[in-house]
């Protein structure tokens, strides 16, 4: 028999459409892939030489469960310079990638029915995460009049004596909304009061377009002490296939989760943590360069948005994605289930491009489009996505058109 566990756990949608997407292209069809959250730049040529150099000095043995010291300092000094957050060697935890620290981290600190607080639309991952580690997730309704964000008053609302942990990603994936201090304060005084952790997911702080970011343990030592920050390269120095994140928190949980990952995986692939020390070290114009590459494409595709009809957004001031909301045609379109689901899968298979339904963020009456990507392709992938709409408001006698 196997895990009850396994009944539970819904496959990854984002990971079905790429699926589906490769089987296309191997078909032979041209297919426009708007679906993929990964950077379309290569890992910055200095990164990849430490790595190579490490693997000819024979760096190649058993190191450090929390990772290599050189690394963690760096770690420490981009967190203390760039995010005004200040933590030592041992409150620093490296791991093969951001969702392995995510997962470190509900093992740390939640327990068999514990609850763990999902502001909707949330990253496809959490819930499942979540639900692994046997604790529950709690979906909370947000408000897209306030771009989906978390609000202190949202929050009370779910709050029970099960409550743990709350997940909070900022940038967001899926919208691309950024949180104010004053909005991260509103909400971590609430978890403060109630003793509920908060799991800081900052994967995509450095592709930011506002003036600052606020990290949320820069908030006060009260909130940092129950903040855990989850980090990583794959986004920032386009490391998605080397597999590197890791987690700052107090000493206490960085020692749990240090436990945790000496049975898992001892440590993350020595080779993975040289090529992030250099990143951080030594390529800050490379990371530069590719930020102001994602906001002038963001600019691009909004003004193109903008020139759609039967659509509205969310207008994303981080990360490389948009939230396109298609409630205005729902009525239009003929579904079973899914609205989203089988909006995309239709559009997948009559015009070839892939995009990824709300429904796995939790919201039905959205897709979610990266521009990650040649602009050339999402401007078309855009030009498909008009064209499909129009058919489907002609077509149908509720069309307003």
């Amino acid at each position: 028999m196997l895990s009850n566990r396994l009944s539970i756990i819904t496959p990854s949608v984002t990971v079905g459409i790429s699926t589906k997407v490769k089987e296309l292209k191997d078909s032979g069809k041209k297919i426009i892939n708007l679906s993929i959250g990964e950077p379309d730049f290569n890992v910055p040529e200095k990164a990849k030489y430490s790595g190579i150099e490490s693997l000819n000095n024979d760096e190649t043995k058993y190191n450090l469960v929390p990772g290599i010291t050189i690394l963690r300092e760096e770690i420490c000094k981009k967190l203390l310079d760039e995010n005004n957050c200040d933590y030592s060697l041992d409150e620093i935890v490296v791991s093969s990638g951001a969702k392995n620290a995510i997962t470190n981290a509900l093992l740390a600190v939640t327990d068999p029915g514990d609850e763990v607080l999902l502001p909707k639309p949330y990253w496809v991952s959490y819930s499942e995460m979540t639900k692994i580690v046997n604790a529950i997730p709690v979906p909370m309704n947000t408000d897209k009049s306030n771009d989906f964000k978390l609000t202190g008053d949202i929050l009370k609302k779910y709050i029970t004596n099960k409550t743990k942990l709350l997940i909070l990603t900022n940038p967001s994936n899926p919208t691309g909304a950024v949180y104010t201090k004053e909005e991260l304060l509103d909400i971590a005084n609430i978890c403060l009061e109630n003793n509920i952790y908060i799991l800081s997911d900052e994967i995509y702080e450095k592709i930011c377009y506002t003036d600052k970011f606020v990290s949320m343990a820069s908030l006060s030592k009260e909130i940092k002490d129950i903040t855990i920050t989850i980090n990583g390269f794959a986004k920032s120095a386009a490391m998605t296939g080397i597999r590197l994140g890791y987690s700052a928190s107090n000493k206490e949980i960085a020692k749990g989760i240090c436990a945790i990952q000496g049975h898992l995986v001892s440590h993350p692939c020595l080779t993975s943590q040289y090529i992030g020390y250099a990143a951080l070290r030594d390529c800050k114009k490379d990371l530069d360069n590719m930020v102001d590459i994602y906001k002038y494409r963001r600019d691009l595709i909004v003004s193109k948005l903008d020139s759609m009809t039967n659509i509205r957004y969310i207008y994303p001031e981080g990360a490389f994605y948009i939230f396109i909301d298609l409630s205005k045609i729902k009525d239009n379109f003929n579904f079973s289930e899914s609205f989203s689901v089988e909006f995309c899968e239709e559009f997948l298979n009559k015009h070839n491009v892939a995009i990824v339904p709300g429904l796995a963020f939790g919201i039905d009456d959205y897709v979610r489009i990266s521009y990650a990507c040649d602009e050339k392709d999402f401007l078309e992938g855009l030009n498909r996505l008009n064209d499909f709409i129009s058919e489907i408001m002609v077509s149908c006698p509720n069309s307003a058109l």
